[in-house]
């Protein structure tokens, strides 16, 4: 029994395939969490709040200090000015700020356009939320946003576009034209973007990252969303946040209050010190991740399993594994572990477009490099053609 909301929703691969690791004893390349703590002093900070009593409920719409913190946030790093009390809102990671923008603000029948690939969270709310996705396909082996097919995809019940940049799983940042082109099209149709940004630091090869929202008339429709987890490798904390105009962030707190109404007491004070207290952390681990990026491209091609592109961001990279006569990347993966004691991330629940995901695997690389040899020796040495 489940509620037709929820009919035809798969349980998320994330899930499916970091249960194959542990049952089959696979290094885990498939779910994208690191295997090292964040910063020390960040987990001191958890471990004070503790012991300093925040271990009740906090404010539904988050403690006044991180917000504070995330506004601090956004007007260092992008130049926007935000109302800490009215603008922003703490939410159990980025997930759950998703979650609340799709539900607190898409009616039934709203049309929702998102760059395939896409997570899988993305298609489930939208169906939760009764919207309609409109896909538009990010090609690879470059992966670009096509601007005509982005224009194309615009219909007269269209109203959001749920834009990821850094894109996870392709790794693209956005460029200005790219940028340039979805906020016309925003403009000149009147539509909300809600930003996914939870990769926002996390770029290579010295490319930035730039928020949507800093572009003209962009502010006024832009509900950006983030989170510490990925940027300060601490993904289970699930403390994330929504920045925005108020009325946005009045939709995402009407949902969220219902959902888990406040979560991670302690690990709010927390955020908040590593926001202001320890801004460089970000940057110091993602240039740890573009070594391990780099361990990870070049033994994948050694080993006849080159990526499609270079991730230019995020904690992930892809194969194409048709050349191994795999027709199906899931089954790929399924025989994976037992193949070479190795998980990865099958690219089809991912995409509207079966054939272009089809034959994708993804790889994530925010493991210590010693994981990162050990999985490719195992792949070395594993028969992976079909």
């Amino acid at each position: 029994m489940i509620a037709s909301r929820l009919a035809g929703i798969p349980p998320t691969v994330f899930a499916e395939m970091s249960a194959l690791a542990v049952r089959t004893g696979a290094v885990n390349l498939g779910q994208g969490f690191p295997d090292a703590d964040g910063p020390r002093p960040l987990l001191d900070a958890a471990v004070r709040a503790l012991h300093e009593g925040h271990n009740q409920y906090a404010p539904g719409v988050g403690l006044p200090a991180l917000r504070q913190a995330i506004a601090r946030h956004q007007q260092r790093r992008y130049g926007l000015e935000v109302d800490p009390d009215t603008e922003v809102v703490v939410t159990t990671g980025c997930t759950e700020a998703l979650a609340g923008a799709l539900l607190g603000l898409v009616e039934p029948g709203d049309e929702v356009v998102v760059l395939e690939p896409f997570y899988d969270s993305y298609a489930a709310v939208v169906q939760m939320a009764g919207g309609v996705r409109r896909p538009v396909l990010l090609r690879a082996p470059d992966f670009r946003l096509d601007v005509d097919a982005l224009r194309a995809a615009v219909g007269p019940r269209t109203r959001f576009v749920l834009l990821n940049t850094p894109h996870n799983p392709t790794g693209r940042v956005l460029d200005a034209a790219e940028l340039d082109a979805v906020a016309q099209v925003a403009r000149e149709h009147d539509l909300v973007v809600l930003a996914d940004e939870v990769y926002e630091h996390l770029t290579y090869d010295g490319r930035a990252h730039r928020p949507i929202a800093t572009l003209p008339g962009m502010r006024e429709r832009t509900l950006t969303l983030s989170s510490v987890g990925k940027s300060y490798a601490v993904t289970g904390w699930k403390v994330g946040w929504a920045v925005g105009p108020a009325p946005l962030v009045g939709a995402v707190l009407a949902a969220k209050q219902w959902l888990t109404f406040t979560s991670g007491a302690p690990l709010q004070p927390a955020v908040a010190h590593a926001l202001d207290h320890l801004p460089d952390a970000p940057a110091e681990l993602a240039a740890q991740l573009q070594e391990r990026r780099d361990l990870l491209v070049a033994g994948l091609a050694d080993i006849g399993l080159p990526v499609v592109s270079r991730p230019q961001a995020s904690y992930f990279a892809i194969s194409d594994v048709a050349h191994l006569g795999w027709d199906d990347g899931r089954a790929f993966c399924l025989a994976l572990p037992e193949r070479a004691g190795v998980v990865a991330i099958p690219l089809q629940g991912f995409h509207d477009d079966a054939d272009a995901g089809r034959h994708l695997v993804r790889w994530a690389f925010c493991k210590r490099p010693e994981m990162l040899r050990e999985a490719l020796d195992r792949l070395a040495g594993a028969r992976l053609e079909r």
